[in-house]
């Protein structure tokens, strides 16, 4: 046994002592001692009763203990625990009895920067805060001697634990995990110490320069590619929409040619049953007037009956129908005006077309009287 053991007990247990000693312990030490110097003046008799109420005071202020509405305090008579005081005044043994206070109030322990290996061999710097509460306080009284201290020493052993078991992407990336994990560690332990940790934030992660330069350079060669891709699909999307582009224009041009072409078709056919129906027009009178030629000659002779054929009456009852629809007998209404027969033959349209007699339609020729 070295012999500087003896000294650090004697020191250990003096600052034990020191922590107990209150400002009234103080005082009351000067008191006894002005007392004892001062008292042989007056009288012993006078410096007994002020020790008397002196002491009387000293045990009743002792024996009160006001706690606050976020403290709780165990309290302990001659180094055995009693009871955890709540929050108003409480009654205790006075000189006996100590009290330890604790704050049941959300708390924040700050844990340092700590150096860790992540998973892929990356080395990081992670620091963290730690918010707990004391919920038990017997517990934090009984079981640990300083709570803040070990929570914060298990918060740096965590920590480095949680880098070393991630990988370096995982670390920068999934905070939530981390807080997650490094709060279920000390959960796990902190409980029996009568704490609660609410929350763990972890306020950075920060890789060697080394590691972060290779980062840069893989973010730029990222975004190089992605560059090159955009431009890739630029110059294939637009000769995408100039082949469908010409698609459409050569769709609409032969489109344009087919309607073209039919319309084309349409119009020669119009135009060949307009000639077709002019020739017909001009055919049929140009046998009007070859038949009335014909009576006209006949006419001259001295016969008193004529054989008129049933296609020249035909011919003359469908002219003068449409004359009769165009004209309305009015403005020259005759044969001759609308229907475009020659001025000779007006006279022989006069005749009244009465006095034809006309044969059942399967004779081959219609015999005139005249009178």
């Amino acid at each position: 046994m070295s012999s500087d053991e003896p000294t650090g007990r004697l020191f250990r247990a003096l600052g034990r002592a020191s922590v107990r000693v209150r400002t009234w312990h103080v005082a009351l030490v000067a008191f006894l001692v002005a007392l004892a110097i001062y008292a042989p003046a007056p009288g012993w008799a006078y410096a007994l009763a002020a020790l008397a109420v002196a002491v009387v005071s000293y045990l009743v202020v002792d024996s009160v203990e006001i706690v606050q509405a976020y403290e709780r305090r165990p309290y302990t008579v001659f180094g055995r625990y009693e009871r955890v005081l709540g929050p108003g005044i409480n009654l205790v043994l006075p000189v006996f009895g100590e009290t330890r206070v604790f704050d049941v109030r959300t708390q924040t322990i700050e844990v340092p920067t700590q150096e860790a290996i992540t998973r892929d061999n990356s080395p990081v710097r992670a620091s963290a805060i730690v918010y707990l509460s004391v919920v038990d306080a017997e517990k934090a009284f009984l079981e640990v001697e300083d709570y803040r201290n070990a929570t914060a020493y298990l918060a740096q052993t965590s920590l480095r634990a949680v880098v070393g078991d991630m990988e370096l992407d995982d670390t920068l990336s999934e905070r939530g995990e981390m807080n997650a994990r490094v709060r279920e560690q000390l959960g796990e332990t902190v409980a029996a110490w009568g704490v609660d940790v609410e929350a763990v934030e972890v306020k950075a992660v920060l890789p060697s320069a080394a590691v972060v330069r290779a980062m840069e350079h893989q973010t730029a060669a990222e975004r190089h590619r992605r560059a090159a891709i955009l431009e890739a699909q630029g110059v294939r999307r637009s000769a995408v929409e100039r082949a469908e582009g010409a698609k459409a224009a050569a769709v609409l041009r032969a489109e344009g040619r087919k309607r073209a072409a039919v319309l084309e078709a349409q119009g020669d056919a119009a135009a060949r049953v307009l000639r077709a129906t002019a020739a017909e027009a001009m055919g049929e009178r140009a046998l009007i007037e070859r038949g009335f030629d014909a009576i006209e000659r006949v006419g001259a002779g001295p016969a008193e009956t004529y054989v008129v054929p049933q296609e020249l009456t035909t011919l003359l009852g469908r002219r003068g129908r449409l004359l009769a629809e165009l004209g309305g007998g009015s403005g020259g209404g005759g044969i001759g005006g609308g229907g475009g027969f020659p001025a000779k033959s007006v006279d022989l349209v006069e005749l009244e077309l009465a006095d034809l007699v006309e044969t059942p339609a399967d004779a081959d020729a219609v015999e005139i009287d005249v009178e």
